[in-house]
């Protein structure tokens, strides 16, 4: 578990070296942390597909494949597809280092506001002849919820858990740690992330109570928010985190406007209050039918 300063039991020092895990050699040098700590978030995960294939444009970024005046090609591969979706809206990634003759060995990082990401992806057993021969290291960088909400859609998006190796024991060699602890680094984190949503919902739920026998005539508006506080409980269930956020920010605005505190209510008070409600068509039509008794009546039908 992640506790109040955001540091993880399951952090644990460990070795990894890209260029060299195709070997399966383990290196003491550029010893690093597995899980997270206060500014930092180390992860690692299975790859099952190398696709998408993508390119790389002069620039070294990454481009959808068939982009003009490419550098190169690459296999992307499912984790690293699902992390930049988990992202959101960020920077187009670049490559720190462009994959060679393997097209599946790279590393390339992004940035989305105040989260950064890097993806590292070698090959750690089979010589990488398949895909599920690769894992990729995951690293992240930002605020501690932040991380967690990111890892958290990733694993959603992905479908399946990434922590699950194909080698058992050349992945804990490659990357220096046990499997139970690369299953708690990453569990760590979504349970982080579902406890900061659930917690926006009991935040909102506890609002919706507060405001409940105030006013009768907004008793429907106040419906509208149980329900879709409902959903968003539900869709937290299913770790649906944008089915979450839609459901919250509709909740969100039934009870702004339930409230009779807010400035949408007290404006519309005001305005009903200064502007009463007039029949004014009616009363337009009741004053304009008497011009039709004045139109004079003349009959056509003996002239010749």
């Amino acid at each position: 578990m992640l506790d109040s300063e955001g540091l993880s039991d399951s952090h644990v020092r460990a070795t990894f070296n890209p260029s060299r895990a195709r070997r399966g050699i383990v290196s003491a040098e550029n010893e690093e942390w597995v899980g997270s700590d206060a500014s930092r978030t180390v992860l690692y995960a299975q790859v099952r597909d190398g696709q998408p294939k993508m390119a790389i444009d002069e620039d070294g970024y990454l481009r959808p494949e068939g982009w003009p005046d490419t550098g190169g090609k690459v296999f992307l591969g499912d984790i690293a597809q699902a992390a930049l979706r988990a992202l959101g809206p960020h920077d187009p990634p670049k490559f720190v280092e462009q994959p060679g003759f393997d097209e599946q060995q790279w590393t390339l990082g992004s940035r989305a506001n105040e989260l950064e990401m890097k993806i590292s992806s070698s090959p750690y057993w089979g010589f990488g002849l398949l895909p599920n021969c690769f894992l990729n290291r995951i690293e992240l960088s930002g605020p501690l919820g932040l991380r967690a909400r990111c890892v958290h859609d990733l694993v959603a998006l992905l479908g399946r858990n990434p922590w699950e190796p194909s080698r058992l024991r050349q992945f804990e060699k490659v990357t220096g740690c046990e499997a139970a602890r690369h299953r708690s680094a990453w569990k760590d984190l979504i349970t982080r992330a579902s406890e900061d949503m659930g917690e926006e919902i009991d935040r909102l739920e506890d609002s919706l109570r507060k405001l409940r026998g105030l006013d009768a005539a907004v008793s429907g508006i106040l419906d509208a928010a149980d329900m879709a506080i409902s959903e968003a409980r539900a869709a937290l269930a299913d770790r649906n985190a944008p089915a979450v956020e839609r459901a919250l920010g509709r909740a969100t605005s039934a009870l702004i406007e339930a409230d009779p505190g807010t400035e949408v209510r007290s404006s519309e008070t005001s305005a009903q209050r200064a502007s009463p409600r007039t029949n004014t068509g009616n009363q337009d039509e009741v004053e304009a039918g008497h011009l039709l008794d004045e139109v004079p009546f003349v009959d056509l039908s003996d002239e010749d």
